[in-house]
């Protein structure tokens, strides 16, 4: 709790990477839920084993630490901890209507359309058979319609954060070892909560909890290691592995699509590694994702001139808004969708609803932000 760990703090959050990368994942991750759209073969999971839900969880952590542990330490811990709470409850009003919006919007647009399909494909069925079960599941967190999967993960790890916030504070590292041993813990026993009409969370939280952790250890730590990352970045043989991995992933992820190089990839290595399943979220992705961090980081330091351009602005900004931004996305997504499966859907119409979707976001982050700056504006005119 010394003057020197808040100005750590302080400069972290004025970071313009953490908007940056929450706004790709959340413009990756609008993409990525329209089905049967050319455009999302550009997201990150098309170039390795891990995603844009990877990097959603990852810099969410990063940042979430980063705010409440500097709340913590001005004010204490139990403020802090009172203001997660607060936030967690913003999301899970965000979820709850959400779900029964998104739920009443696709069986509707089901009922009028000669789209039916879109009931099972979203993943509703149950809901529409039972639909007072389903609202109670659905307020327990326990339903899964498509696409609110991520937000449904993000709550739950919120919810701990607390526990998470007074570990990393105080003793950091084996904080980060106690999430591996939950981590390798869930894997072996097959931990995870179960989900209605059947099954189990899509994202585990008992997994993916390892890279919100993770996020926030580097967001409080990594400056302690500076001078070691910087020694180890500069060690080409480490920037060379990296970049292997990369590589060898891209090749294995690749070989799904295109059939020439499937006949050049032995069956084991695409046995092993594909399908990359993502509900307890394999090694082998955090370690692809590691290798991202390590290289983005050498490449994009803090300082780098670009993020100020005009040209990442409207990124960071969807960044800075990343939960309305998110919630639009969920609608925009199955609005692209629709128009996919109910008209022509050419490569042309495809580029189109993605760029239209993006422009939307991007749209509704500027008008929050600049809803929220009206709402700090004072009520009382300055004297003249």
């Amino acid at each position: 709790m010394n003057p020197t760990t808040n100005a750590e703090i302080a400069a972290r959050n004025s970071d313009l990477r953490i908007a940056l990368l929450l706004g790709i994942a959340n413009w990756f991750l609008f993409l990525d839920h329209i089905p049967h759209n050319a455009v999302n073969a550009l997201t990150l999971r098309n170039f390795g084993f891990s995603g844009a839900t990877d990097l959603f969880v990852f810099v969410g952590g990063y940042t979430a630490t980063l705010i409440y542990a500097g709340m913590a330490l001005e004010r204490g811990f139990l403020v802090a901890a009172t203001r997660i709470f607060k936030r967690v409850w913003q999301l899970y009003a965000a979820y709850i209507v959400l779900f029964v919006i998104y739920v009443e919007l696709i069986s509707y647009v089901a009922s009028r359309t000669a789209a039916p399909e879109i009931i099972n494909e979203f993943n509703i069925t149950g809901f529409i058979d039972h639909s007072i079960r389903s609202l109670i599941y659905g307020l327990l967190l326990q339903a899964t319609p498509l696409n609110l999967d991520v937000l449904q993960l993000v709550i739950a790890l919120m919810a701990f954060l607390p526990i998470v916030l007074f570990g990393l504070l105080t003793l950091p590292n084996v904080t980060l070892v106690a999430s591996l041993a939950l981590y390798a813990a869930a894997r072996l026993l097959d931990w995870n909560l179960t989900s209605y009409p059947d099954g189990h969370w899509y994202f585990n939280p008992f997994c993916w909890q390892l890279l919100f952790v993770m996020g926030g250890w580097c967001s409080l730590i990594s400056n302690r290691y500076a001078d070691a990352i910087r020694a180890m970045q500069a060690v080409p043989a480490l920037r060379a592995a990296a970049l292997l991995y990369l590589l060898f992933a891209l090749t294995i992820v690749a070989s799904s699509r295109i059939p020439m190089l499937a006949e050049m990839v032995p069956d084991s290595f695409v046995n092993t590694f594909l399908p990359n399943e993502q509900e307890n979220v394999e090694p082998y992705r955090i370690l692809h994702f590691l290798a991202l961090t390590f290289l983005f980081t050498l490449l994009v330091p803090r300082d780098w001139r670009h993020l100020h351009s005009h040209v990442l602005q409207p990124i960071i900004k969807c960044g800075e808004e990343w939960l309305a931004v998110f919630c639009s996305g969920v609608f925009l997504s199955f609005a692209a969708h629709l128009i996919l499966i109910t008209g022509p859907n050419a490569l042309t119409m495809q580029i189109v609803v993605s760029i239209a979707g993006i422009a939307a976001m991007t749209g509704v982050a500027y008008y929050v932000s600049w809803s929220k700056h009206q709402d700090y504006k004072s009520a009382v005119r300055a004297p003249s």
